[in-house]
């Protein structure tokens, strides 16, 4: 049930600046899912907060965010889910119990009062809007009585508000400019739109802009934070400071009458040897052939990514690319240049993330649940570097619909006794079947809008599987791209009946037009719900100014909610676990060996198994013939969106071959069952 809460409003938009209330579903946490959360939303302080119920509004207020530069944003998954994501990094997932139109009325409400927090600044008491946890009052204060004793601004404030006017005429500039750029004849003139120094000029404005404006977002905070000041001038540059644009929230789509953006504007396609690439495209792929461990050889292809040539080589294609994108803008239906890709596919990615395998077998050998939570951890923390090819910021194949990966890896026993840690584990070629636990793998891309991958891995021997889902959503921040990894895994031990779930970082490709770069960032947890044990991971950002990359901090704590272990160090380097007992364990990634996988030949895989789907893109790469490749993934980017529209002309649902949805999850359709344990 929805109440308006009326007050005497200031402008003209009477509804629009009255409370919301309402009873909202509230994604807790993957153990406690989705609970009723009571929600008020006060245009007037520009906030959200939530309590536990109707009942207890007289009470604590247990969370809230302040709106200024949050984005609202519908789910593509259902119509009752939206999700709120404030400036500040805190995501509420939040759900209309009574159906789109109940949404909607949120959606709206929420984004008025976020547009409104670019021209109101609220005056907060000092501490109320630095967490999550507890929001308070507020009162209003305007720009135009500069001359009140009670409600002027300090000097350092009338700097950043004439600074914020400055960086609004330049931003008007640099669209005065892009329009003077789009104008130029295509051809036949001395100077063109696509000249490479011209559109060098055009992305070098909008960095620019974009650059100001973070500054000045950083000189609010830092006013906070380092300034002499009154509680009064604090609460104004804090409330400040948060004020922000959001390009997303008011940006139109973008204005193409195909599904998606294409940098070249080449209609046909050249003979490329299509006989080798007459795929059966339909509305459900070929049965997965039954894997036969015996075909399955020791991979041995290198495809780590150290080089900068092509980057270099290709600038004036980035910057052509940059000069289309707009801050903020969705890339799940832009088409990246080919030279930027991986000489893999995602889904093969993720099986890379599985290169410690013996750390995700140990799990299930120790002894105590504190111990078993802990070898979790240690794989979880250590799993990222080696789904990582390289230093430089490459891309993996998108997978078409249908796509699977499949492969396989071989565990020494002798490593995965409880008391071996660390990175003993090396496979001898000399190994007998007998000394080894195999660890099976398997993925599919189970949905193509969006884009969703699921993935299974297990070891029948030891009772052990883990399932998961990654939906890849990615945006273009200015001078980076950010893609957001929304699913979970978990980890599921059948001989004590725990599951361990997590979450997964963001990723963000920085550096774009020089070096490119990854780095993780956000945070997650892991739980056992059946336990109690739970850990808090925050993968760092580079700070702006100063700072270390790759920065990984945690804490592990047991059901009585104290804390046992603390993690510090770099996810991809060396880390150090200090636990409460006062003994310290390090461990180094770079002398960290992976296990091999173990993949089957191309001529033994099916036609839409990864390597074999993508062996030309992936050799034309390799032989760094560009050209050949854009055209080999040119072909099968456009027989899925043929055969895409064909299904929605007829009608009809794509049936997964491997995955099944339940809920908001993707399960495997054959996990494995509970057996007598032969480890």
């Amino acid at each position: 049930m929805i109440k308006q809460s009326l007050f005497i409003p200031q402008h003209r938009d009477q509804e629009d600046r009255q409370k919301l209330e309402g009873q909202l579903y509230k994604y807790t946490n993957v153990v406690k899912g989705w609970q009723y959360r009571w929600f008020i939303l006060d245009p007037q302080c520009g906030t959200l907060e939530y309590y536990m119920s109707e009942g207890s509004k007289n009470q604590k207020v247990r969370g809230g965010v302040n709106l200024g530069g949050a984005v609202i944003s519908p789910s593509e998954e259902d119509e009752q889910t939206f999700t709120v994501s404030a400036a500040n990094g805190d995501i509420y997932r939040l759900r209309a119990p009574k159906g789109p139109r109940e949404r909607q009325q949120w959606v709206t409400r929420l984004r008025a009062v976020v547009e409104r927090q670019v021209g109101v600044v609220n005056i907060a008491h000092v501490g109320k809007y630095s967490s999550s946890e507890s929001l308070g009052s507020t009162r209003r204060f305007s720009l135009k009585t500069p001359h009140s004793s009670q409600e002027s601004l300090s000097a350092t404030q009338e700097s950043l508000q004439n600074a914020k006017s400055v960086i609004q005429t330049a931003d008007e500039k640099h669209k005065s400019l892009v329009r003077e750029i789009e104008s130029l004849p295509g051809s036949e003139s001395e100077i063109t739109s696509l000249d490479p120094d011209v559109l060098l000029l055009k992305a070098t404005s909008q960095a620019a802009v974009d650059c100001l404006d973070d500054c000045l977002t950083l000189l609010q905070k830092s006013d906070i934070v380092h300034g002499n000041k009154s509680p009064g001038d604090q609460a104004i540059s804090q409330s400040m400071a948060t004020i922000s644009y959001d390009v997303r929230a008011n940006m139109p789509p973008p204005s193409t009458n195909e599904d998606q953006v294409h940098l070249n504007n080449s209609n046909n396609m050249p003979d490329i040897g299509q006989d080798e690439l007459q795929l059966q495209f339909n509305n459900t792929r070929e049965d997965i052939p039954e894997i036969n461990p015996e075909d399955e050889i020791p991979d041995s292809r290198d495809d780590t990514e150290n080089k900068l040539e092509d980057t270099e080589e290709h600038k004036s294609v980035i910057l052509h690319l940059l000069s289309q994108l707009k801050l903020g803008m969705d890339l799940t239906r832009v088409v990246l240049p080919t030279f930027i890709l991986e000489k893999r596919s995602l889904l093969e990615m993720y099986a890379d993330f599985l290169g410690h395998a013996d750390q995700f077998l140990r799990i299930s050998q120790m002894t105590t649940p504190e111990s078993r939570m802990m070898a979790a951890v240690e794989y979880y923390i250590c799993s990222f570097h080696t789904g990582r090819k390289g230093s430089l910021a490459k891309k993996p194949y998108n997978p078409i619909i249908g796509e699977s990966f499949n492969c396989s890896y071989d565990v020494p026993k002798a490593s995965l006794q409880p008391n071996v840690s660390g990175p003993p584990f090396h496979l001898e070629s000399e190994s007998s079947p007998e000394a080894l636990q195999r660890v099976r793998f398997i993925s599919e891309q189970v949905s193509h809008h969006p884009p969703v991958s699921a993935f299974y891995a297990e070891c029948p021997a030891l009772n052990t599987y883990m399932n998961g889902w990654i939906w890849t959503k990615s945006k273009f921040l200015g001078m980076s791209v950010g893609v957001t990894m929304v699913g979970e895994g978990s980890i599921n031990l059948l001989d004590s009946g725990e599951v361990y779930t997590a979450q997964f970082p963001a990723a963000y490709g920085r550096s774009i037009l020089t070096v490119p770069w990854m780095e993780l960032g956000g945070k997650v947890s892991i739980q056992c719900a059946q336990t109690g044990y739970h850990a808090n991971i925050n993968f760092h950002t580079k700070p702006f100014y100063g700072g270390k990359v790759h920065r990984i901090s945690g804490e592990v704590k047991n059901p009585d909610k104290q804390t046992i272990c603390q993690i510090s160090g770099e996810w991809n380097g060396r880390m150090e676990l200090t636990y409460s007992t006062g003994d310290k364990k390090v461990i180094d990634t770079a002398k960290f060996p992976a296990c091999p996988k173990k993949v089957r030949p191309i001529s033994k895989q099916g036609q839409f198994e990864s390597r074999r789907l993508w062996q030309h893109v992936t050799s034309s790469l390799k032989n760094g013939d560009v050209n050949t490749a854009t055209e080999h993934k040119k072909y099968l980017e456009e027989q899925q969106r043929k055969e895409e529209k064909t299904r929605i002309s007829t009608k009809q649902l794509w049936e997964t071959k491997l995955f099944h949805k339940e809920g908001e999850n993707w399960r495997y359709k054959h996990p494995l069952k509970q057996t007598e344990s032969t480890g």
